[in-house]
Order: structure tokens, then sequence, then C-alpha cells
């Protein structure tokens, strides 16, 4: 304790030898002090204003799902984050309000990239609260110029909204007059395929494979019925064959005449069955044909044995048997039945055979139908999309342009503070004085630790590194005692005065804040 003691006061003593330095020193740092806050430093004066922008509006829920409505928070901090950029700036000293409009091109520049650092928009609290402050040595020029910010905070959502509605609207009539056009050429390629491929398309593959089956089962059906229909007609003829075509004219009745001919019996079975097919089919059914074919074969044969009686000049004998006459219907039913079957068959194996020669083919068009009918879908699908979004986007503009869907509030209007923003020259001027008085005192440490001297033998002996042999003291005679007396009442009263100088200055200083 000591030694700090001592070192203390070897380190006052020491500066007290060089006093006079630092007083120097602390008049030429208040000096400086002073002519920087007179000429140098200036009072700024801090305008403010804070606006609120309400976004929860009737209308968010009640048209949500109809018309495009975007992120309005997200669009606003965007907003005040980019509303401090240099198109609005310079359109901010253009307004004659700011008193910035007559600037020269050099001071113009300055002055943007000056305002661009110093103006400040920041939210306050609530996250659409938003506080536009800046400082200016002029208040009226601080309080107009956060006036037009306040101004062009708000209109250049307006504004923006609707330039961003023109864009989107302007971008998707675009897109659907060139999906408009897709969409036709996918069309037509559509139908030319199909007209390209008539009777392949239409059915899935496994609807035209069960054609197949269906129809070979009714192929084979046919073959058994027309089997059965010939061995019928066969062992009718045989019967027919064997028996006689005449009774004997004892056996014959009273009036009894002659049957018609072989020919003439099947044409009218034969017409019996077309009259009965016809009830059940249309004129181009394959049996109601067969049937007609095989009547104009029997008329024909009819009219060939009617004139070769004719030549021979003789009809003949007409049969006269009853069981005769029923055979030969019975065997011209069963031959037109057979014929039928056969016309049946014949259509059925070429509708079969034709169904078996596309089924190569039809795996192929199947797959290219759906690809087209894919690449169709997914053109429609998108188009009715862009369609849709459009009429929505078509909504939520005329929603803008009707309604406010965000609605600014100024909470606080524009406003200066009547003192000026810290650092105030008030608060420079006493750190100007307490600066010059710390230049001073560390002027003379700073002298004491770059040429030390010793004030004891303990000190001489630490700094010289040798054995002090004594020491000798002195005494001041009176005219030494009296020069030293006065060498102190000098430097008190120069303090003295450094004080008042600076007690006076800062007075000053308050008047001019004041006035």
């Amino acid at each position: 304790m000591d030694d700090i003691f001592r070192q203390v006061s070897g380190i006052l003593v020491a500066m007290w030898q060089r006093r006079w330095l630092g007083l120097a020193a602390a008049w030429a740092a208040s000096f400086l002090a002073m002519a920087a806050v007179t000429f140098v430093i200036r009072d700024r004066y801090e305008a403010s204003a804070k606006v609120f922008v309400d976004t929860q509006t009737v209308l968010k829920p009640l048209m949500s799902g109809l018309a495009f409505q975007p992120d309005v928070d997200q669009q606003v901090r965007m907003l005040a984050r980019t509303l401090i950029s240099r198109p609005n700036v310079e359109q901010l000293i253009k307004s004659p309000r700011s008193g910035l409009n007559d600037l020269s091109e050099g001071d113009r520049d300055r002055t943007i990239d000056r305002l661009t650092k110093e103006i400040k928009v920041a939210p306050s609290g609530d996250a659409n609260l938003f506080s536009i402050t800046y400082r200016d040595i002029n208040p009226q020029r601080a309080q107009a110029i956060v006036g037009e910010l306040v101004s062009l905070f708000v209109s250049s959502g307006v504004t923006d909204k609707q330039r961003d509605s023109e864009q989107a609207r302007r971008f998707l009539d675009e897109q659907i007059k060139s999906y408009e056009e897709k969409l036709s050429a996918s069309e037509n390629r559509v139908k030319e395929f199909k007209l390209r491929n008539f009777g392949l398309t239409g059915t899935s593959n496994t609807d035209f494979f069960g054609r197949i089956s269906t129809g070979t089962d009714e192929v084979n059906r046919l073959r058994v019925e027309l089997q059965a229909a010939e061995r019928s007609r066969d062992a009718l003829r045989r019967e027919l064959s064997n028996e006689e075509q005449s009774m004997p004219p004892e056996a014959m009745a009273p009036g009894m005449v002659a049957v018609q001919t072989d020919a003439e019996s099947r044409l009218d079975a034969q017409r019996r069955q077309l009259d009965d097919l016809l009830r059940r089919y249309t004129d181009q059914h394959p049996d109601v044909v067969a049937a007609r074919r095989t009547i104009a074969q029997l008329e024909q044969q009819r009219r060939a044995e009617q004139e070769a009686r004719k030549i021979s000049g003789s009809r003949g004998p007409a049969p006269t048997s009853p069981v005769f006459q029923r055979l030969r219907v019975a065997e011209a039913e069963a031959a037109a039945r057979v014929a039928s079957l056969r016309g049946q068959l014949g259509a059925q194996q070429a509708q079969l055979d034709q169904a078996r020669a596309m089924a190569g083919k039809m795996p192929q068009v199947e797959a290219e139908l759906a690809q087209l009918n894919r690449d169709y879908d997914i053109v429609r699908k998108n188009y009715e999309q862009l369609v849709s979004r459009r009429e929505s986007a078509s909504l939520g503009e005329k929603i803008d342009l009707t309604t406010k869907v965000a609605e600014f509030r100024v909470v606080e209007p524009p406003r200066v503070s009547p003192t000026p923003a810290n650092p105030s020259r008030m608060t420079v001027a006493i750190m100007g004085v307490l600066a010059s008085v710390g230049a001073g005192i560390g002027l003379a440490l700073a002298l004491t630790q770059l040429l030390p001297t010793a004030q004891d033998a303990r000190q001489l002996r630490e700094i010289g590194g040798r054995p002090v042999l004594g020491s000798v003291s002195m005494v001041l005679s009176p005219e030494m005692a009296t020069d030293v007396r006065r060498d102190r009442r000098n430097f008190l009263l120069v303090c003295g005065l450094f004080l008042l100088v600076n007690a006076v200055w800062l007075v000053v200083v308050k008047q001019k804040m004041l006035s």
C-alpha cells in the first residue's frame, strides 16, 4: 500500500512540475472545441411520423376462394423496405415543399445519397405500424420531407397494386391465347387420328378382344345350328324321295285339286319366313338379306319350270298325295332355314375375320390415342385453370378498384421535436470542456511517462540501478519561495480563467439553442 501511495505521489509531483504544459494543452483543446461547436457542428432537429396499415377488412373472408387475394401484409412490409430507394428520393427532392428542387447536379447527387442514409423507416411495435424519421438542421424542411414520405408511402401502395394487377392480367391473357392455340391443335390431332383409324377407336383393348371372343362363340353356335338344319333337310329329302307323289284315282275324294309344285311350295314357305323375320329385324339384317336372296332364286326356278312346261305343252301330273305335299313343304322350310343360317354364318364370320385382322393394330392405335388424349387433357386442364385464375384476378382487381383492401392510417402526423436531437450542440460543448481538461491532464501524465524524473533517493536507485550513497536537501531562499508562490498563484488564476471562459461559452451556446 505504501508503494502504491509513493508511486501515485511521485506521478502527481511530476505532473505538477509540467502543469503549465498541461494547462496550455487544455486551452488549445478548448479553443478547438469552441471552434468546432461554433462553426462546424449544427443542431439537428428530428421529424417523425407513424403510419398504421390496416389489412383486416370484411371483404377478405367473404371473397375467400372466389377472388385472388395477395398477401397484403407481406406487400406492405416489402413496400416499407423499398420506400427509401433512389427513384423515390429523387421524386422527394423534386417536391417544392422539400426546398431541395433547385440544387445543382453535384449537390443533388450528394443530397440523394445523404437522404438515403439518414431517412429511417422501421416497424414500431405492431407488425403493420411503421415509423418514419429524419433529422435536419432546418426543422421545417425535416417536417416537410417526412410529410412527403408519408404521402409517397400511401400512394405507392395503390400505384404498385394497380400496376401489378395490369401486368398479371396481361400475362394471363397472353398465356390463355397461347393455350387456346395448343388446345385447338391438340383437338385437331385427335380428330384426324380418329378419322384415320375409323373403326379401331372408341373402345378399350378389353372390349375389343371381348368382341372377338363373343364373335367366335356366335360363329360356333351358328355352325352347330347349320349342321343340325342340314341333317334335318337331308332326312326330309330322303323321305320325300321314297314317298309317292300321287294318290290312286279311286282314293281321291270328289273335288280334290292338284297341289302346288315343289318350287311354289318352297317359295311360299320362304315368304312366310321372310314375313316373320321382317317383324323382328330391319331390312339390313343378314337373315332378311339371305331370305330375300333365296326367294329370288326360287322365283327364278319357278319361272324356269313354267317355261319348260309351256315348251313341252303339258303341265304334267300334279302330285296329289297329302303326305308327299306335307313332306315337300317341310323340306322347303328346312332348306330355307339352312339358307338363312348360312347367310348369318357368312356375315358373322366376315365380322370375326375383320375383328381379327384389326386385332394386330388395335394395341398400337389405342396407345397412340391414349397419348393424344393425355396431352389434350393436360392442355385443357391448364387452359381451364388459367381462365379460372383470370376470372379470379379480374374479380380481385374490381375489388381493389371499388374498395380498399388495405387502409393507411396516419397515427401520428409529421411533427418536429422542439429540442435538437442528441447529440445537441450543448452536449457537444460540455463534452468539449471535459475533453480539454482531460487533454491537459493527459499531456502532463504522458510527459511523466515519456520523460520520467526521480523524486527521492529510492526512486533514483530504482531508475539508475545503482546504490545511492546519500541525498542533499534543497533549502529555498526567500526570493525563490516568493517566486514559487507567485507561480502557483498565477497557475491557479489561469485555471480559474479557463473555467470561467468555458462556463461563459456554455451559457452562450445554451442561449443560442433557446433563441
